[in-house]
């Protein structure tokens, strides 16, 4: 089992070391590369994703990712910023299917920003489209306008496109997805304004005549953004587009309590994946060693499950991450009163213990927040 191993930039490299020493003290045999991606590449290569990590990620079974980008890049043409080595490894990887399962464990009820009884319980997989949508749809660009209201004005302009197969193919997975879980899904769209939701919600009406065994229905974006605050235990499996999808979800990392405990995978047709926390790579915190890793841990226990037939191996890590948070150890972000805070190795080295059965005797101390 080949793992490619891209850190990237910020808190990257914290967070992707204390998911690798996790991977480490299982009893399973992986070659792991590492390589640069994002700005550490940019500044070493002139490229966020150079072709040498771009063939490692392709020769691998699997990629675990850590955040790129930096306010420093920002000045940087389009095609040199950071974020342009995920877009770029999406694309070349095939990766048109996200899982972001948002739950939210018991013991963080209270760090949620909704109310306790709101969020107990919950468990929702929000699966995202990766490929199309106006994140590559063409023609895109900046003209002088012909139309409109300013006829005559610089505008800017990009395409929100789908074809049948993308659709199709990404309402298969929802469905697939669900038979495992509660059996619902919730297409969310915007088909009473846009011509490209309309033909989305068609489509996923005619797939899921294939599974009458799973409930389907649909829901507004607007809508669905708003009962994710208000009901979102009513919601199983979400299915949506590429902007959609990527609002949402961070949504609905809230819920959980901080999106320091978000997971994701980005899966194509080989059930090949990049893993990664769906957070960002936090330059203000950088170096501090106070980024909370277990979203990338949890992001590592879905890559043991999905691309490396290995699901015994990522229980362990979800339970052991569980058994964690119940000694009440805390990095900042989900930190309360009656909690202890650490740091990031802290946490790391806290789920590598439980892993390896060495759980006893920890004393639990309040610490005052910071």
């Amino acid at each position: 089992m080949k793992i490619a191993i891209l850190p990237g930039d910020g808190i990257g490299t914290e967070i992707v070391a204390e998911a690798v020493k996790v991977l480490k003290v299982l009893d399973l045999s992986f070659e792991m590369e590492a390589a640069l991606v994002g700005g550490a590449a940019y500044e070493a290569h002139g490229h966020p994703l150079p072709e040498s990590t771009l063939n490692l990620a392709k020769a691998a079974d699997a990629v675990l990712f850590g955040a790129v980008g930096d306010w420093k890049y920002d000045k940087l043409e389009r095609a040199l910023r950071p974020e342009q080595a995920i877009l770029g490894l999406r694309k070349n990887l095939g990766l048109f299917a996200n899982f972001r399962p948002a739950i939210c464990y018991e013991q963080l009820t209270h760090a949620s920003s909704l109310k306790p009884e709101l969020v107990a319980g919950l468990d929702i997989l929000i699966i995202r489209e990766l490929t199309g949508d106006i994140y590559f749809g063409q023609p895109r660009g900046r003209r002088t306008a012909v139309d409109g209201l300013f006829p005559g004005a610089e505008e800017a302009f990009d395409t929100m496109r789908y074809s049948r197969p993308e659709v199709e193919r990404i309402a298969h997975v929802a469905f697939q997805a669900a038979r495992r879980r509660n059996k619902r899904v919730t297409s969310v769209d915007k088909a009473n304004v846009l011509e490209t939701f309309q033909f989305w919600k068609d489509i996923m009406i005619e797939v899921g005549q294939q599974y009458p065994d799973v409930a389907l229905d649909h829901m507004y974006v607007d809508n669905a953004a708003m009962q994710l605050v208000k009901a979102p235990k009513k919601f199983d499996v979400v299915v949506t587009g590429n902007m959609f999808g990527d609002i949402l979800s961070d949504e609905a990392a809230m819920l959980t309590g901080s999106i320091g405990m978000l997971p994701s995978a980005s899966l194509n047709d080989r059930n090949q994946g990049l893993y990664e926390p769906s957070h960002g790579s936090a330059p203000d915190i950088a170096g501090q060693g106070v980024a909370n890793p277990l979203a990338t841990i949890l992001s590592a226990a879905m890559m043991l499950r999905y691309s490396l037939n290995q699901p015994e191996a990522a229980d362990r890590i979800e339970s052991a991450v569980s058994a964690v948070l119940s000694t009440g150890l805390r990095t900042g972000d989900i930190w309360s009163e009656g909690t202890q805070r650490v740091g990031t190795r802290e946490m790391g080295d806290a789920v590598v213990a439980a892993l390896v059965g060495n759980t006893s005797g920890k004393t639990i101390t309040t610490m005052t927040k910071s």
